[in-house]
């Protein structure tokens, strides 16, 4: 487990929030994700600023007073950035600071100060750049050296579900779909991670902000399927075809949309890739015919993937990482993913204009032939499993299928991960698995075979897709009368960001035990807190394959 052990030492910067930090405890002078002491500082002057908001917005709320819209989307988008892998470019920083200065300021005209007002809500953002990230060393996380660790480790883990529910919540927003509980928890969260010294209940709040995720997800999924239909069970190939292409990465489904809709006609295939993949599934996406597949696998393979491809590439959202020169030139961002040189497409109101990724593309020309063709099949969301739920029950019944296991979460380059594909090859021929995230990556190309026509592999999308597989937990609950923890059902999870960190949360609200957790345990849980979670949700580290298989099946 990570300590802040060397918190009083002069290091440059402090980030515990992912699970691949250096030693296993925190990066100190550069992220593992390529994140320079500069860009740690002006998140972690973001966050700072954030929790003012949360103040005064939590003052507000409690007040009846209606905080503005765009101040909602400035606090959630501003959150979102901060999360691991998705904006490493200081200017883009620089701007939301002065957008959330703003923001505070007009909060701030709204409920007044007193004698209780902490320092967050009157922090005025100086002029002076440099003068910003010697303000963001003094209310980083070094600032909490001093906090008792149980307290600093729930206001951390607090913050980061904070962090991962933003995501949900911004792709929800940029679809049209908000909900009023949802964005008022974000004030509250971060009014308590700046004040709040009430261990039991900061892990309250948590449990909270695991429930609220779970509406947060739930209008995500309305936003996806009112706008492209129910993703239905799709074979899609993986392999690449003659021609001018467009890889899409990331995770908002907005943006392809809108990419496909401005290269009809074009001769320019489009591919999805990493967290992309699911795309292929939704009616209202597949139609396009230059949708013509996937490219590539997880996130972390990107750079090799990438390298000097004769094609454009477009970045959504998150998992971007340091691009190679060698396509440089090609690579684009847009929404809230930035990297500095990396040309960015704006939002102008309310439209983006791809026209730049669509002639360099062009220009490329693209690959020269076609490959052997291989395909996946993907989309087996909540909708669809439960066109087939009696089915499964029969199956289950007879004994056909003796085990469900969900293998799944987000995906990384660190040591141990291989956990996950020996666990897919060795899982027993009556087993069922059902994967979401970019997790899948490590097994979503074997051929696992079926039982009785129902596969054993049910893909059921990406991470912001998690609200189905709770939907087909709950419904095979509901048909076997049972609580979800007395399924025949595993949850064999792996973590790298935030969204991972609130969807445990969400499964920890609700009351979901028994889960296995890895590669490793997160570094920004004290010791006292990790031990909480195990004896309340016997939570625990995955171990050795065959082991856990044999613990899980008797």
């Amino acid at each position: 487990m990570g300590r802040m052990d060397d918190m009083n030492s002069r290091t440059a910067m402090y980030c515990n929030q992912c699970e691949q930090v250096a030693r296993g405890q925190a990066c100190t002078r550069r992220g593992v994700c390529g994140k320079d002491p500069q860009v740690a500082g002006l998140q972690d002057l973001v966050i700072y600023q954030m929790k003012g908001i949360g103040y005064l917005g939590a003052r507000a709320l409690e007040r009846a007073l209606d905080i503005p819209e765009d101040i909602h989307d400035l606090v959630q988008e501003a959150t979102f950035e901060t999360l691991t892998n998705v904006d490493f470019d200081p200017d883009r920083f620089h701007r939301l600071l002065e957008e959330g200065d703003q923001a505070r300021r007009r909060l701030l005209e709204m409920v007044g100060t007193d004698a209780d007002t902490p320092a967050a809500a009157t922090y005025a953002l100086p002029a002076d750049p440099d003068v910003r990230i010697d303000d963001a060393a003094r209310v980083g996380p070094l600032a909490e050296a001093d906090l008792d660790p149980d307290i600093r480790s729930l206001r951390q883990t607090l913050v980061y579900g904070l962090k991962g529910m933003a995501a949900y919540a911004h792709h929800a927003r940029v679809l049209g779909e908000t909900d009023p509980g949802v964005d008022a928890f974000f004030y509250r969260g971060f009014d308590a991670a700046l004040r709040s010294e009430d261990g039991e209940a900061l892990l309250g709040l948590l449990l909270e902000l695991g429930e609220t995720n779970l509406r947060c997800m739930e209008i995500l999924d309305t936003a996806n399927t009112r706008n492209f239909g129910h993703p239905e069970p799709t074979s899609v190939p993986v392999t690449v075809k003659e021609g001018p292409f467009i890889v899409v990465s990331g995770h908002d489904l907005a943006d392809l949309r809108d990419l496909l809709e401005q290269t009809e006609g074009r001769g320019i295939h489009i591919y999805t890739h990493g967290e992309m993949l699911p795309a292929l599934a939704y009616p209202g996406l597949k139609k396009y015919p230059h949708l013509v597949g996937n490219y590539g696998g997880a996130w972390q393979d990107q750079v090799r993937e990438f390298d000097g491809i004769p094609g454009a590439i477009l970045m959504t959202t998150n998992c971007i990482q340091r691009p190679r020169d060698s396509y440089m030139d090609r690579i684009f961002t847009t929404g809230p993913a930035g990297f500095p040189g990396v040309a960015h497409i704006p939002e102008v109101d309310g439209q983006k204009d791809f026209t730049p990724v669509i002639e360099k593309a062009l220009t490329l020309g693209g690959w020269d032939e076609d490959e052997a063709e291989q395909r996946i099949t993907v989309g087996f969301g909540h909708n669809a499993v439960m066109g087939v739920v009696g089915d499964v029950i029969d199956a289950v019944k007879s004994g056909d299928i003796r085990h469900f296991f969900l293998v799944g979460g987000c995906d990384g380059a660190k040591p141990g991960r291989n956990y996950y594909t020996e666990f897919a090859e060795r899982a027993p021929k009556d087993t069922v698995i059902l994967t979401l995230a970019c997790g899948k990556f490590r097994f979503n190309k074997m051929d696992l075979g079926d039982i009785g026509g129902i596969p054993r592999l049910l893909d059921i999308g990406q991470c912001n897709d998690a609200y189905s597989a709770v939907k087909i937990a709950e419904a095979l609950a509901d048909a076997f009368a049972c609580d979800i923890n007395a399924l025949p059902l595993s949850m064999i999870l792996s973590w790298y960001e935030q969204k991972a960190v609130v969807i445990l949360l969400t499964l920890l609200a609700l009351g979901v035990k028994n889960i296995k957790l890895g590669p490793s345990l997160p570094a920004f849980l004290s010791e006292n807190v990790l031990n909480t979670l195990i004896e309340a949700y016997d939570i625990a580290p995955i171990t050795d394959v065959d082991r856990d298989l044999a613990e899980i099946l008797g």
